[in-house]
C-alpha cells in the first residue's frame, strides 16, 4: 500500500517540479558579466612589470633574459627573467614576482625589435627563445571580436519577443504583426456562456439582437422570401448600459463562431499593420462563416476622416478605416458574416461607416427606466444574501439615471458595506448607504466645522428641502444631510422625475428649488456664502438653455440656437448677433431674478416650518422625507414614478389574467357515482 501511495504521488511531484521559469533577456547579460568576472579571477598569473624599452635592452645585453614572447598585434614584448637575476630586476618586489618573473615592454615596432634581437644573437649576448604570437588577451579578443555580434543577435531576439508579446505576433514574432488579434469563441464554446436571460431590461435592443441570432440559425426562413441578411448592427448608448453584455449574450446564444476584439487592437506603430489585421480578420471570418464579428469601441478606428489631417501626413488610422469599409462592402450579402460594433460616440463616426449596406441597423441602448432597473436589480441580487427589508421596487425608484453597470456597483458596494459591519444579510440600509457612497462620496465626519458654519449649512439645505416640498413640479425629496460628503459640505437627495417631456413649469419649479439654499441664507441669516456656487451654476445654465435652446423666452419665443449635429456647417462661432446676445443675457437674468424672488416669498410664508426643519437638521444631521411630511404635511401630488409603477403592475396583472384564461380547463368525463346521484 505504501508503494502504491508513493507511485500515485510521483506524477504530481514530477508535474510541480517540471515547471520552468519564463525566459528573461537579463539572464544573458548576467551570464556574460559572470563569465568576465570569473575569467578575471581564475587567471592566477600576476601582471608583468612594465619597464622601458631602453631598460629592456640593457637586461638583454647583460644576459638577464631567459625567454621572449613578442605580440605583434599589440607591439609589445613579455620577457621571462632568469632566476638568478630576480633580485637585480625586481628589487624589493622580488618575492612578489618570483613565481612568473615576467616583465612587459612596449616596443617601437616588430621590425625594429627584430633587428635588435638579431644583433644580440649575432654577438651571442642573447641565446634564448624568441616566440612571435598574435595575442594572448583572450578576454579582449572576445570583447572586440565576438561580443558585438553576440549582442546584435541577442538584441534582435529580444525585440522579436517583445514585439510578438505586445502585438500578438505569435510564433512568427514580428513577421506575424499583421495577423488579427481577435479572440475566437468556437462553436459550442461554454467558457463564455452569457445568454439573453442574463440581460435584464433593454427589451427593444434584445429583440433586434435576437433577430440577428435567428438569421444565423435559420437563414432560409428569411432568404426564401427575397430578404437579405443584414451585414452589421451598431450598438449605440451611454457607457455602462450593457452594449458589450448584449454582444456576449449573442456569443452565448448563437451557435456559431464569434470573433471579439477592440477597435484599438487595429492601431499599431507600424504602417499598414491595422489594414493588414482587418484583412486577416475578415479572411478568418469567411472561412468560418456563418459567424459574428464584434468590434468594441469602434470609434478608435471609425472616427470621421478629415477632421484631424495631422499636418498632412499619412494617417494610419484612416488607412485602417478605409480597409474596414472595403471589407464590409466586399463580401457577399448572404455569406453569413455579421458585424456587431459598440460605441458611445456615434456622433464622431465616419458617415461612410454608418450608411446602409455596412451597418444596416443602429440599435440604441439607452439608460434603463424604473421598470428596467427593477429587472436589472433582480439579476444582480441573485448571488447576494438579502433579507425581507430589501424592496426591489424601492431600490429601482432610488436609482434614477443609473446604468446597468451602476446598479451592479450598488449591489456589490452594499454587500461590502454589510460585510464590513459583520452582518449575516444585506439589508435595505446597506443599499441606501451604497447609493449615497456612489452619488455623494465618502462621509467626512472628521471635517471640523464651527457652530456658525453648521447653522449656515443647515439653513441652506433646509431651504432646498422646503421649496421642493411646496412646489408641484419639483423633484420629490428623499433625505437631507449636513454631513460633508466628497467636496460638498451638505447635500439633499431627490428622486428626479424621469419625464419624457419637460414643460416650462417643470424647469421653473426646479430652478426655484435650486435657488432655495441661497434664498434661505439671505432671508433668515442675512448673508451670502460661497456654498451656493454649484446651485448658481446649474440655475444659470438652465436659464440660458430656456432662452437660447428651448425657445421658452417671452422676447425670443420659438427660437433655438442649438446645433444637434455638432458639425458647425457654416463655420459660425455663434449663430446670432451681438444684439441678440444681449437680449439672451437680459432674458436669462430676468428668469433667475423672478425665481429667486419667488423662492424668498415661499420661505417667508413658511418661515416657522423652515426654522423647525433647520433646527432638527442641526440636531440630527440627517433627516428624511417622513420628517418633512410631519412638519409640512403630506404632498398633494402623486409622483410620476409611483404612477408608472402602478400602471406597470396593472399591466402585468392583465397579462397574467389573459394567460390564465387561455389555459383549457379539462372537465371530468367519468360517470357520477351512484351516491352522488342520490
Amino acid at each position: 500500500m505504501e508503494n502504491k501511495k508513493q507511485k500515485q504521488t510521483l506524477p504530481f511531484q514530477g508535474k510541480s517540479s517540471g515547471k520552468t521559469p519564463k525566459f528573461n533577456i537579463s539572464w544573458i547579460y548576467g551570464i556574460i558579466i559572470l563569465v568576465l568576472i570569473g575569467s578575471y579571477f581564475m587567471n592566477d598569473t600576476l601582471p608583468a612589470k612594465d619597464i622601458p624599452y631602453s631598460t629592456f635592452q640593457n637586461y638583454v645585453n647583460q644576459g638577464l633574459v631567459e625567454k621572449i614572447d613578442v605580440y605583434s598585434s599589440k607591439n609589445s614584448v613579455e620577457a621571462t627573467i632568469k632566476e638568478k637575476a630576480v633580485k637585480t630586476v625586481f628589487g624589493k618586489n622580488a618575492d612578489v614576482y618570483e613565481k612568473d618573473r615576467r616583465v612587459s615592454v612596449r616596443i617601437p615596432s616588430v621590425e625594429e625589435f627584430s633587428k635588435f634581437i638579431n644583433s644580440s644573437k649575432d654577438s651571442k649576448v642573447y641565446l634564448g627563445v624568441v616566440d612571435y604570437k598574435l595575442s594572448r588577451d583572450y578576454v579582449e579578443l572576445f570583447l572586440y571580436s565576438i561580443l558585438p555580434f553576440l549582442l546584435l543577435i541577442l538584441f534582435f531576439v529580444f525585440m522579436n519577443r517583445r514585439i510578438s508579446g505586445q502585438m500578438g505576433g505569435g510564433a512568427g514574432g514580428i513577421f506575424n504583426v499583421g495577423k488579427s488579434k481577435a479572440q475566437v469563441f468556437e462553436k459550442g464554446n461554454t467558457t463564455n456562456k452569457t445568454t439573453f436571460k442574463d440581460v435584464a431590461g433593454l427589451a427593444e435592443a434584445k429583440q433586434e439582437i435576437e433577430e440577428i441570432v435567428s438569421f444565423l440559425k435559420n437563414p432560409s426562413k428569411y432568404t426564401e422570401l427575397g430578404g437579405k441578411i443584414p451585414k452589421g448592427a451598431l450598438l449605440v448608448g451611454p457607457p455602462g448600459t450593457g452594449k458589450t453584455l448584449l454582444a456576449k449574450a449573442v456569443a452565448g446564444e448563437a451557435d456559431v463562431p464569434f470573433f471579439s476584439m477592440s477597435g484599438s487592437d487595429f492601431v499599431e506603430m507600424f504602417v499598414g499593420v491595422g489594414a493588414s489585421r482587418v484583412r486577416d480578420l475578415f479572411r478568418q471570418a469567411k472561412e468560418k462563416s456563418p459567424c459574428i464579428i464584434f468590434i468594441d469601441e469602434i470609434d478608435a478606428v471609425g472616427r470621421a476622416r478629415g477632421k484631424n489631417p495631422n499636418m498632412g501626413s499619412n494617417d494610419e488610422r484612416e488607412n485602417t478605416l478605409n480597409q474596414l469599409l472595403t471589407e464590409m462592402d466586399g463580401f457577399g450579402s448572404n455569406s453569413g458574416v455579421i458585424i456587431l460594433a459598440a460605441t458611445n460616440r456615434a456622433d464622431i463616426l465616419d458617415k461612410a461607416l454608418l450608411r446602409a449596406g455596412r451597418f444596416d441597423r443602429q440599435i440604441h441602448v439607452d439608460l434603463p427606466d424604473v421598470h428596467e432597473r427593477k429587472q436589472i436589480f433582480n439579476v444582480h441580487l441573485r448571488p447576494i444574501k438579502i433579507n425581507e427589508t430589501v424592496d426591489v421596487n424601492f431600490l429601482a425608484k432610488q436609482t434614477p439615471g443609473f446604468s446597468g453597470a451602476d446598479i451592479a456597483n450598488v449591489c456589490n458596494e452594499a454587500a461590502l458595506i454589510a460585510a464590513r459591519k459583520n452582518k449575516s444579510f444585506v439589508e435595505k440600509q446597506d443599499f441606501l448607504d451604497a447609493v449615497d457612497r456612489i452619488v455623494g462620496g465618502l462621509e467626512k465626519k472628521t471635517k471640523i466645522t464651527t457652530i456658525s458654519e453648521k447653522k449656515s449649512i443647515a439653513y441652506h439645505e433646509a431651504g432646498h428641502a422646503t421649496i421642493s416640498w411646496m412646489l408641484e413640479h419639483a423633484n420629490p425629496l428623499v433625505k437631507v444631510t449636513i454631513v460633508p460628503r466628497g467636496e460638498a459640505l451638505g447635500a439633499a437627495w431627490y428622486l428626479p422625475e424621469e419625464r419624457q417631456l419637460t414643460n416650462r413649469e417643470h424647469i421653473l419649479d426646479e430652478m426655484c428649488s435650486t435657488l432655495g439654499g441661497r434664498a434661505a441664507e439671505e432671508v433668515f441669516m442675512n448673508q451670502n456664502s460661497t456654498g451656493a456656487i454649484n446651485d448658481l451654476e446649474r440655475v444659470t445654465k438652465r436659464a440660458y438653455a430656456m432662452v437660447a435652446y428651448f425657445g421658452m423666452s417671452q422676447k425670443l419665443p420659438n427660437m433655438s440656437y442649438f446645433d444637434s449635429t455638432g458639425n458647425s456647417d457654416y463655420g459660425f462661432t455663434k449663430p446670432y448677433s451681438e444684439k441678440t446676445a444681449e437680449l439672451i443675457d437680459e432674458e436669462a437674468k430676468d428668469i433667475v431674478a423672478t425665481e429667486y424672488k419667488r423662492a424668498k416669498k415661499i420661505l417667508t410664508d413658511n418661515a416657522k416650518q423652515h426654522n423647525e426643519l433647520a433646527e432638527l437638521l442641526i440636531e440630527r444631521e440627517v433627516i428624511f422625507a417622513e420628517d418633512l411630511e410631519r412638519i409640512f404635511g403630506k404632498r398633494p401630488w402623486t409622483s410620476r414614478n409611483d404612477e408608472l409603477m402602478a400602471q406597470n403592475s396593472n399591466y402585468m396583472s392583465d397579462i397574467d389574467t389573459e394567460k390564465t384564461a387561455e389555459i383549457p380547463v379539462d372537465l371530468p368525463t367519468k360517470e357520477p357515482d351512484k351516491n352522488e346521484k342520490e
